[in-house]
C-alpha cells in the first residue's frame, strides 16, 4: 500500500513538473515570437522611410530603385541584457565625424554584457544639444564597430538607438543596427566610432552595407 502511494506521489509530482515545463516552454516560445515580430517591424519601418523621399536618406538616383534594405536575418542571439552604470562624472567632449563637423557628447554610462560567451563592453553617449529637446530627453546614442565591418557591413561601423533606463539593466537588440547615413549618401556628417566601441567579435545581426 505504501509503494503505491509513492508510485501515485511520484506520478503527481511528475506531472506538475510537466505542466511547468510546458508553461515555461510556451512563454519561452511567445517571448522569442514578440522578439522576432518587433525586429521584423523595426526593418519595414527602415525600408519604408528610405523609400519616402521627405525622410530617405537615399539620393534619388538610388531611391527611385530602392527595393529594400539588406539585412542579417533576425537572430535573438543578439539580443543581450547588458548592465548598465551610470557615470555622472562624465565630461562633455567632441566627439569626431566624417566631415569637420564635430558632435558634443558625454559618456551617459557603460554597457557590459555576454556574447557568445564572452564579456563585452560599450559607452554609450548622450548628445548635449538633442538632450534639450523633449522628443531626445531620454535618448542614448550607442555607436559601435565589429568583425564584420568592411565586409558584410559598412566599414565605418554601425549605430544603435537606446533610451535612459529606469533601472541598472537595458536591452541591446543587435538586430537594429543601422549604418550612418553617410553611408549612403556623402552629404551628411555622421559621427566617428570611438575606440572603446570597438568590438572584437561578429555582430552578424542588423543592417548589412548598401549596394549601390
Amino acid at each position: 500500500m505504501k509503494y503505491w502511494f509513492l508510485i501515485v506521489m511520484v506520478m503527481s509530482l511528475g506531472c506538475k513538473e510537466k505542466r511547468y515545463h510546458d508553461e515555461l516552454d510556451q512563454n519561452q516560445l511567445q517571448a522569442s515570437t514578440e522578439a522576432l515580430e518587433d525586429i521584423i517591424k523595426f526593418q519595414q519601418k527602415m525600408n519604408g522611410e528610405f523609400k519616402d523621399p521627405e525622410t530617405s536618406p537615399l539620393p534619388d538616383r538610388y531611391r527611385k530603385d530602392f527595393n529594400g534594405l539588406d539585412f542579417f536575418g533576425p537572430d535573438t542571439t543578439y539580443r543581450v541584457m547588458a548592465k548598465f552604470t551610470r557615470t555622472p562624472e562624465a565630461l562633455p567632449f567632441l566627439m569626431p565625424t566624417t566631415t569637420g563637423r564635430q558632435s558634443e557628447e558625454v559618456v551617459y554610462g557603460v554597457l557590459q554584457f555576454r556574447l557568445n560567451g564572452r564579456s563585452h563592453k560599450l559607452e554609450v553617449y548622450q548628445n548635449q544639444e538633442l538632450k534639450q529637446q523633449d522628443q531626445y530627453r531620454d535618448y542614448l546614442f550607442l555607436p559601435f564597430a565589429d568583425l564584420t565591418n568592411g565586409e558584410e557591413t559598412y566599414g565605418g561601423g554601425r549605430y544603435l538607438d537606446l533610451s535612459i533606463p529606469e533601472g541598472d539593466s537595458l536591452l541591446i537588440d543587435f538586430n537594429k543596427a543601422y549604418n550612418p547615413y553617410c553611408a549612403y549618401n556623402p552629404k551628411y556628417s555622421c559621427p566617428l566610432v570611438p575606440k572603446q566601441n570597438r568590438l572584437d567579435i561578429a555582430i552578424k545581426a542588423g543592417v548589412k552595407t548598401f549596394k549601390k
